[in-house]
Protein backbone atom coordinates (compact mmCIF):
# COMPACT_ATOMS: atom_id res chain seq x y z
CA UNK A 1 0.00 0.00 0.00
CA UNK A 2 1.04 3.75 -0.83
CA UNK A 3 -0.26 6.92 0.40
CA UNK A 4 -0.09 9.71 -1.76
CA UNK A 5 -0.19 13.45 -0.13
CA UNK A 6 -0.03 15.91 -2.92
CA UNK A 7 -0.57 19.68 -1.18
CA UNK A 8 -1.41 22.74 -3.69
CA UNK A 9 -1.76 26.25 -2.89
CA UNK A 10 -4.12 27.98 -5.57
CA UNK A 11 -3.95 31.61 -7.13
CA UNK A 12 -7.23 32.61 -4.56
CA UNK A 13 -9.40 33.40 -7.82
CA UNK A 14 -8.71 29.98 -9.41
CA UNK A 15 -10.45 28.14 -6.52
CA UNK A 16 -14.05 27.31 -7.82
CA UNK A 17 -12.03 26.25 -11.03
CA UNK A 18 -9.85 23.59 -9.55
CA UNK A 19 -13.34 22.21 -7.59
CA UNK A 20 -14.75 22.16 -10.83
CA UNK A 21 -12.34 20.27 -12.29
CA UNK A 22 -11.72 18.07 -9.36
CA UNK A 23 -15.36 17.04 -9.21
CA UNK A 24 -15.72 16.54 -12.63
CA UNK A 25 -12.85 13.58 -12.67
CA UNK A 26 -12.83 12.15 -9.31
CA UNK A 27 -14.61 9.22 -9.93
CA UNK A 28 -12.54 8.25 -12.66
CA UNK A 29 -9.35 9.13 -10.54
CA UNK A 30 -11.01 6.80 -7.32
CA UNK A 31 -11.55 4.21 -10.10
CA UNK A 32 -8.22 3.90 -11.93
CA UNK A 33 -6.95 0.38 -11.30
CA UNK A 34 -4.88 0.36 -8.14
CA UNK A 35 -6.51 3.25 -6.66
CA UNK A 36 -7.76 2.18 -3.08
CA UNK A 37 -8.86 5.55 -1.70
CA UNK A 38 -9.33 9.17 -2.92
CA UNK A 39 -9.75 12.51 -0.31
CA UNK A 40 -9.80 16.34 -1.22
CA UNK A 41 -8.62 18.06 2.22
CA UNK A 42 -9.07 22.33 2.29
CA UNK A 43 -6.65 23.90 4.63
CA UNK A 44 -8.68 24.97 7.55
CA UNK A 45 -7.43 28.57 7.78
CA UNK A 46 -5.86 29.18 4.00
CA UNK A 47 -9.18 28.25 1.38
CA UNK A 48 -7.00 28.10 -1.37
CA UNK A 49 -4.64 25.02 -0.06
CA UNK A 50 -5.94 22.21 -0.63
CA UNK A 51 -4.33 18.48 -0.24
CA UNK A 52 -5.32 15.10 -2.24
CA UNK A 53 -5.12 12.40 -0.11
CA UNK A 54 -5.03 9.29 -1.77
CA UNK A 55 -3.77 5.17 -1.71
CA UNK A 56 -2.90 3.17 -4.21
CA UNK A 57 -2.06 -0.41 -4.17
CA UNK A 58 1.73 0.04 -4.83
CA UNK A 59 4.12 2.72 -6.78
CA UNK A 60 3.75 0.79 -9.97
CA UNK A 61 0.07 1.19 -9.63
CA UNK A 62 0.50 5.25 -8.75
CA UNK A 63 3.34 5.42 -11.71
CA UNK A 64 0.89 3.81 -14.03
CA UNK A 65 -1.77 6.71 -13.44
CA UNK A 66 0.81 9.17 -13.74
CA UNK A 67 1.23 8.47 -16.92
CA UNK A 68 -2.18 7.53 -18.45
CA UNK A 69 -4.17 10.59 -20.37
CA UNK A 70 -6.52 10.92 -17.46
CA UNK A 71 -4.00 12.43 -15.27
CA UNK A 72 -2.37 14.27 -18.04
CA UNK A 73 -5.85 16.21 -18.92
CA UNK A 74 -6.17 16.69 -15.00
CA UNK A 75 -2.57 17.94 -14.16
CA UNK A 76 -2.33 20.31 -17.49
CA UNK A 77 -5.71 21.64 -16.60
CA UNK A 78 -4.64 22.06 -12.60
CA UNK A 79 -1.07 23.04 -13.05
CA UNK A 80 -1.91 26.71 -14.25
CA UNK A 81 -3.78 27.10 -11.50
CA UNK A 82 -1.27 27.12 -8.87
CA UNK A 83 0.12 30.34 -6.48
CA UNK A 84 2.95 28.10 -5.76
CA UNK A 85 5.20 24.76 -6.70
CA UNK A 86 3.08 21.98 -5.39
CA UNK A 87 4.24 19.25 -2.90
CA UNK A 88 3.70 15.54 -3.44
CA UNK A 89 5.20 12.81 -1.24
CA UNK A 90 4.47 9.03 -0.87
CA UNK A 91 4.36 6.98 2.45
CA UNK A 92 3.79 3.82 3.66
CA UNK A 93 1.82 3.69 7.47
CA UNK A 94 3.96 2.14 9.71
CA UNK A 95 1.36 2.20 12.94
CA UNK A 96 -2.27 2.54 13.03
CA UNK A 97 -3.82 3.24 16.32
CA UNK A 98 -8.06 2.92 16.34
Amino acid sequence: MLIRIVRMNFQEDKVPEFLENFHANKEKIRNFPGCQHLELWQDENFKNIFNTYSIWTDEVALNQYRDSELFKSVWAATKILFAEKPLAFSSKKIIELG
